[in-house]
């Protein structure tokens, strides 16, 4: 490989060593900022189970080191999601040199709403879905059985499902950019609304703990999102390879 060949792979990975050091920083600064705020931080995202569970019941930690080490997991987890914006804006600024025009015009747009929409499902599964999984948990309990949860497995069951909703609620700019891109179409993904119910039904058993209430809780929002995605996306049809072509030639021309 020649000299001149490696040059501009090597300027790209001086590039992206600079945008994830960006990221790392952000992610630092914020949990730095939050880290005096822990125990306080995890009371919130405990309170919808302590909440609903019955008189007497408490949460426990079965490990010698979880009341120390499970709030501080919990911080740094807190603020990578609070960096988010960030991230992503580190991500457009290492692709943009590589698109077009309108292509960057767009990209900015989706940046916002991928991260509105991440918070949003955040947003939905704290207020909407733990209170009623959790209080339906406690209300099935056997009787004589005391509810007893750890706390560093309450956070995974938390994260996994903070995950699954802020992930999940991104349907509507994967179907946009599926649109403009050229890839399918709103008629197409019309005539494909049973299969896409019956899948949104597989996700939600795939990234929900194994409980029918938590699958149904995501299945249906996310079907809801994806007849969002279908009328936007009617808006973006083809755009992007239209747009594509226009500055092929206009390059070409001049």
């Amino acid at each position: 490989m020649a000299v001149e060949d490696t040059q501009p792979l090597i300027s790209h990975l001086i590039e992206l060593r600079k945008r994830l050091l960006n990221c790392i920083i952000a992610v630092i600064v914020i949990f730095l900022a939050l880290i005096y705020f822990a125990n306080d931080i995890y009371q919130i995202v405990s309170a919808p189970l302590i909440k609903q569970l019955p008189v007497g019941a408490s949460m426990i930690a079965t490990d010698v080191a979880s009341p120390f080490f499970t709030p501080i997991k919990l911080t740094m987890i807190v603020s990578v999601f609070i960096a988010i914006p960030v991230i992503l804006h580190q991500v457009w600024a290492f692709v943009a040199p590589a698109l077009y025009r309108h292509e960057r015009r767009l990209v900015m747009p989706l940046l916002f709403s991928s991260s509105a929409l991440f918070y949003i499902g955040m947003a939905f599964a704290y207020f909407i879905v733990f209170p009623l999984a959790f209080g339906f948990f406690a209300k099935t309990a056997p009787e004589g059985v005391l509810i007893a949860t750890d706390i560093n497995n309450y956070l995974d069951f938390v994260m996994a499902l903070f995950m699954a909703f802020g992930v999940s609620f991104e349907v509507p700019i994967a179907i946009v950019l599926l649109c403009w891109t050229g890839v399918t179409t709103p008629e197409d993904l019309k005539a494909k609304r049973p299969y896409v119910l019956v899948g949104a039904f597989v996700v939600g058993m795939l990234l929900t703990p194994p409980d029918v209430l938590s699958q149904t809780l995501l299945a249906i929002p996310m079907y809801c999102l994806f007849e969002v995605g279908v009328f936007f996306g009617r808006f973006y049809v083809g755009k992007g390879r239209q747009d594509n072509d226009k500055e092929q030639e206009s390059e070409s021309e001049s």
